[in-house]
């Protein structure tokens, strides 16, 4: 942290020094000795702009003006050159912070300000018919790319930190899902000990005691007897093996909705709007901070009018908990039961689930607690802006772009020139203009892009010879291929992702290299040149041909960048989800050990027992069930014992419910469909095939929805999956391959995003399906 703010500080530091070179040390060299009165003022100049650049970070919006008013109150006593570095570079780091630092709007308002500022004064100095104009080109274009340039990092790094955020939501969910997973077969547990096999117990105890009196009564309790112990065996087996669609416990909906209607019993007025949340660490949050908000409410405001709020977005998720004033006359006689650490408390819940808390009086002299949680995305979350401070920023940025008289104090202007031709600056501009909007639609439309581009390139020198431009000849040519190479390092970084063919980026390529040199030797042999023709066409080729490697070079190796660290993300992602899948399949199958071989032993010798009408027999089974069953339990309480030091077990289709789990917990969309014709227990080899198959597919899963249906048709398990882009991937292809190929499986790719597995169970498996439907 400390280098960073360092290399900060000596950036500004940087262009002084280069400023200084270029005036007034260039001056110096040619033997100029310049005034003391100019060396004051660009001393000062300096002074202060390096200083506003050193806390740019700090104050973008203030550096920006401060530095463009400075670098332009500068420029009038000074000779030509003295502001050239700071005016030009100084300005363009300053908009580049404000693009990095602030949002997109104050990014593009803010760009958009400067140019029309400098093209409002250069009017007021020089008219409308200047000459050339190409100096306001190439000083809008550096804001453009200077602000797009921010953008772009802001983007990616918003985008860094949402992987990152992910990372911690997988890595926080994979020491979670185990112990949930112990948590709901606990729950399941005792409510079969707590409801079946105590009321056999009952039952049976209570025929036993009255044998005498009403026998009728112990054949009720040997056919109680065989019924519950058959609706045991069912209840425990859907406790090992629960399907993998949602399963039917209590959604975090239904958790709040529940916890409102709680209050509202213990007469809280309370109104409640709650979105669907996926279970996981944000759900618990705001499960936390709103129970912890209406505590607070019950305890120190009774009866007040209180609102709950929960909105899951796709960004963030907001949870608002707002209470009245108490009504007159209320006593509040909780308000000393409080420990004083709930607030510190809410702070941590929501902070340790990657969002920030607020709480505080309201102007009616309520209460508010407000939550900013993550949304879908896992992308850190945002404060809205008010629309009056918008309304604030454009009427600022209105009255600072028409008063262009603040240079023209100090600025002496030239003579206007009284030419009634269209200046070669304005066609410089309007080209500019038509090659941003062509770069706006080359996600969407790309060939249409590049087709409008490369039409283009050719109307530069045309400009040049209608508006009689007297400048470098080279220039406008080399700027009008800025454009195309943007266009070809966007499509060399997408290439190297793997979405686009290569062939046509070649072509593109080409094409480009052909239009950009032939524009250039146009510009050239309109103006004249002692050069030889066959010179300029190899010169003019080899430029541009260097120019779009170049372009072509930086854009593949960002997208290799990118799609690295994307791998490893991806990498860790599905490390944690595998890890967090198998402890918890570990801990269900350690669970369900104790169950195969305690409890529902026990529980077959008790349905037995009661078939053979042997009603004493049958409640001892059930009692011994029972205490098997505690036993179980104390087990399951103690946590990870069992599981400790040995092998855990491979997962297979069982443990979807778990993977799919640990994918809702951290943000993706997925639906889970088994058919019926699916047999309860496959061939092993298949088993786990289909199982990785399906980690697989879903590891590469992005935010779209994703459905994965499961299926047998002719002795084949067909495994269908939609909604995965990356799918299509080589590796991806080449990891699927591998699963299925052993078992003379086969990989098909549908529409896009749609891939199909399909594993044959084998001659054994459909004996068993035939002798089952027989």
């Amino acid at each position: 942290m400390n280098r960073t703010a360092t290399d900060d500080r000596l950036l500004p530091v940087l262009l002084l020094c280069v400023q200084a070179l270029v005036w007034p040390g260039a001056a110096l060299v040619r033997g100029d000795v310049p005034a003391a009165g100019a060396v004051l003022v660009a001393v000062l100049v300096g002074g202060v702009v390096t200083a506003a650049l050193a806390l740019r970070r700090a104050r973008p919006l203030v550096t920006l003006v401060v530095v463009a008013a400075a670098c332009a109150l500068g420029a009038g006593p000074l000779p030509t050159g003295a502001m050239a570095v700071l005016g030009t570079a100084g300005v363009a780091l300053a908009l580049f912070t404000v693009a990095t630092e602030r949002d997109t709007f104050t990014a593009l308002l803010s760009v958009v300000a400067l140019a029309l500022w400098q093209l409002l004064q250069n009017i007021t100095l020089h008219g409308l018919s200047d000459r050339n104009g190409l100096d306001l080109v190439l000083t809008a274009v550096l804001y453009v790319v200077a602000c797009g340039a921010g953008l772009l990092m802001r983007r990616t790094r918003r985008a860094r930190r949402a992987a990152e955020e992910m990372l911690r939501r997988a890595e926080a969910e994979r020491h979670r899902l185990p112990a949930v997973e112990r948590r709901r077969m606990e729950r399941e547990l005792h409510d079969v000990s707590a409801h079946h096999l105590t009321a056999v117990v009952v039952t049976a105890g209570a025929a036993l005691g009255l044998r005498e009196r009403r026998p009728e009564l112990a054949d009720e309790a040997l056919e109680f007897a065989v019924e519950t112990g058959r609706e045991v065996t069912r209840a425990l087996g859907a406790v090992r093996a629960p399907a993998p669609s949602r399963e039917e416990l209590p959604s975090p909906q239904e958790r709040l909705l529940d916890l409102v209607a709680g209050f509202r019993r213990l007469d809280q007025q309370v109104d409640c709007e709650i979105d669907a949340l996926p279970d996981g660490a944000v759900a618990d949050a705001a499960f936390g901070i709103v129970r912890e908000g209406l505590t607070n409410v019950a305890r120190y405001a009774p009866g007040a009018q209180t609102t709950v709020l929960v909105r899951y977005g796709d960004t963030r998720t907001d949870v608002v908990v707002t209470s009245a004033a108490p009504p007159a006359g209320s006593v509040a006689h909780g308000a000393g039961l409080g420990g004083g650490r709930g607030q510190g408390f809410l702070r941590s819940r929501a902070r340790e689930a990657g969002g920030t808390l607020h709480t505080g009086p309201t102007a009616d002299g309520g209460w508010e607690v407000r939550a900013a949680l993550p949304g879908r995305t896992a992308a850190p979350v945002e404060r809205t802006v008010p629309r009056s401070y918008r309304l604030a920023q454009v009427t600022a940025a209105v009255g600072l772009v028409v008063q262009p008289l603040l240079p023209a104090l100090v600025i002496h202007p030239d003579t206007t020139s009284s030419g009634a031709h269209v200046s070669a600056g304005v066609l410089f501009a309007l080209l500019a203009a038509a090659q941003a909007v062509a770069l706006l639609w080359l996600r969407r439309a790309p060939r249409t892009a590049y087709a409008a581009l490369l039409g283009l390139a050719p109307l530069w020198p045309a400009a040049m010879a209608v508006g009689d431009y007297s400048g470098p000849v080279v220039l406008p040519p080399v700027l009008s291929m800025l454009a195309t190479c943007a266009a070809l390092a966007v499509e060399a970084a997408r290439t190297a992702d793997g979405a686009c063919r290569k062939a046509g980026a070649a072509w593109r390529k080409a094409a480009a290299v052909v239009v950009h040199a032939t524009a250039v030797i146009l510009a050239v042999l309109d103006r004249g040149t002692t050069v030889p023709t066959w010179e300029v066409v190899a010169w003019a080729a080899a430029g541009a041909e260097v120019a779009a490697d170049a372009a072509r070079w930086g854009g593949a190796r960002w997208g290799r960048r990118e799609r690295a660290d994307r791998g490893e993300r991806d990498e860790r992602l599905a490390a944690w989800t595998e890890e967090a899948v198998r402890d918890a399949w570990a801990e269900r199958r350690r669970i369900a050990a104790g169950l195969e071989t305690t409890v529902l032993a026990r529980a077959a010798d008790m349905v037995a027992e009661a078939e053979a009408g042997r009603l004493d027999v049958t409640a001892e089974r059930a009692r011994e069930a029972l205490a098997a069953m505690r036993a179980l339990l104390d087990a399951v309480r103690d946590g990870e014992g069992g599981a400790a030091g040995e092998l855990r077990p491979q997962p297979t289709l069982q443990a979807l419910d778990l993977l799919a789990q640990q994918l809702r917990a951290t943000g993706r969309e997925l639906e889970i469909r088994l058919t019926d014709r699916v047999p309860e227990r496959l061939p092993t080899a298949v088993d786990l095939a289909a199982y990785h198959a399906a980690e697989t597919l879903l590891a590469a899963c992005g935010e779209e929805p994703v459905v994965l249906e499961l299926d047998v048709v002719d002795g084949t398990l067909t495994l269908t999956v939609t909604g995965v882009p990356d799918a299509a991937h080589a590796a991806v292809r080449e990891r699927l391959a591998a699963r299925v190929a052993a078992l003379d499986g086969t990989v098909t790719t549908g529409p896009p995003g749609t891939v199909g597995l399909r594993l044959p169970l084998g001659q054994e498996q459909q004996d068993q399906e035939g002798a089952g439907a027989r």
